[in-house]
């Protein structure tokens, strides 16, 4: 079936062409990423040492595979895990982190918007915590530089936990297994550092390995079916990959929504990364969301409005592209975002 952009026939490169331009692309996003983390300003920067490691396992290609954890301290990542499914770090003991983030499916809720204390509702989509170390900034509108930034957003939000570390260290520390365990891992206790290092090494560990389309990158011609093939080289040939691209599939540079045709205005009432900045430029933009496990965490976009694959597919064909796919393209590239999906590993480290 003919594909059109604006109106004229879209043209596709040879594919050794197409292969140098992405790998240009990719290059060039990832001095991008490199030069946003060492121009951070001193002030913005947090002292909390972390453990974790990982080992990057480079492939020829805008698309990279997960990187391997290397290293990390599983006594924290078990205390991060307790306090990541705690409602204590809520103001009514109602609320975890683990109320918004499923880490068992998906990393999010599965609501368009996520319900806090009091039943309060926010206004933007939960994104998945599962790969969110790998992601170069935090939040829809990466106004959080870290995790350890990032961790203490939500605790402090009215309308999500609605507490303060005032708060929250007095009932920890009166909590025998909390307190021991904390007690165990640093001589001064329970601390907003040591609970913030605990949650974030915790989510350091939340990488999903093995999905086909790693075993894929990595070498198994066997790990996609034919179908998800013809998905990855529409998904490169009509431009998917030079917002989603590199180890995350995603999760490393900022986007405008509707960068060639107009959003739906549903989509254009939240401001995005102008609320930041208060830059006209960043009206509407947005950091890329990573697209690994996207099959598992619908309903997309930052409000949560559409609710299956499949009409993200099309959607963003249009916006951010300027293409109409045609039916058969929006299967095709389904196909391939679902292999996209992977497994955490319950031990905290790579298989």
């Amino acid at each position: 079936m003919n594909n059109t952009l604006q109106g004229k026939p879209h043209l596709f490169m040879p594919k050794h062409y197409s292969r140098i331009i992405f790998l240009i692309i990719a290059f060039i996003f990832v001095f991008t990423v490199g030069y946003f983390k060492s121009t951070e300003p001193e002030a913005l920067r947090d002292n909390i040492i972390h453990e974790t490691t990982y080992q990057e396992r480079p492939v020829l290609g805008a698309l990279q595979p997960l990187p391997i954890i290397t290293a990390i301290n599983k006594d924290w990542v078990m205390l991060g895990e307790a306090l990541f499914n705690s409602t204590l770090l809520s103001a009514d003991n109602t609320i975890s982190c683990a109320s918004c983030h499923a880490v068992n499916s998906g990393g999010d809720d599965g609501f368009p918007v996520s319900v806090g204390v009091g039943s309060k509702t926010g206004t933007r989509n939960s994104p998945t915590v599962l790969n969110s170390s790998l992601n170069f900034r935090q939040f829809w509108d990466g106004r959080s530089l870290t995790l350890n930034d990032q961790a203490i957003g939500p605790i402090h939000n009215p309308v999500e936990m609605g507490s303060n570390f005032q708060q929250i260290i007095p009932k920890l520390k009166a909590t025998p297994t909390f307190a021991k365990a904390f007690k165990d891992l640093d001589p001064n206790g329970v601390t907003e550092k040591n609970v913030i290092k605990a949650i974030t090494t915790y989510e350091e560990s939340l990488i999903t390995h093995n999905s086909p389309i790693d075993k894929y990158l990595l070498g198994d011609e066997t790990a996609l079916t034919i179908q998800q093939k013809r998905g990855l080289d529409k998904f490169q040939q009509f431009g998917c990959i030079t917002c989603h691209q590199g180890r995350n599939i995603g999760g490393n540079l900022f986007q405008k929504i509707g960068r060639i045709d107009e959003a739906p205005p549903s989509l254009l009432k939240d401001k995005g990364r102008f609320n930041v900045t208060n830059e006209n430029k960043d009206l509407h933009v947005y950091k890329v969301p990573s697209l690994r496990n996207v099959a598992l965490t619908a309903p997309y976009f930052h409000d949560g409005s559409v609710g299956k694959l499949e009409d993200a597919v099309r959607l963003m064909g249009r916006m951010q592209l300027g293409i109409m796919l045609a039916d058969d393209d929006v299967d095709d590239i389904t196909a391939l975002l679902k292999s996209f999906t992977g497994k955490v590993s319950t031990s905290g480290e790579s298989q």
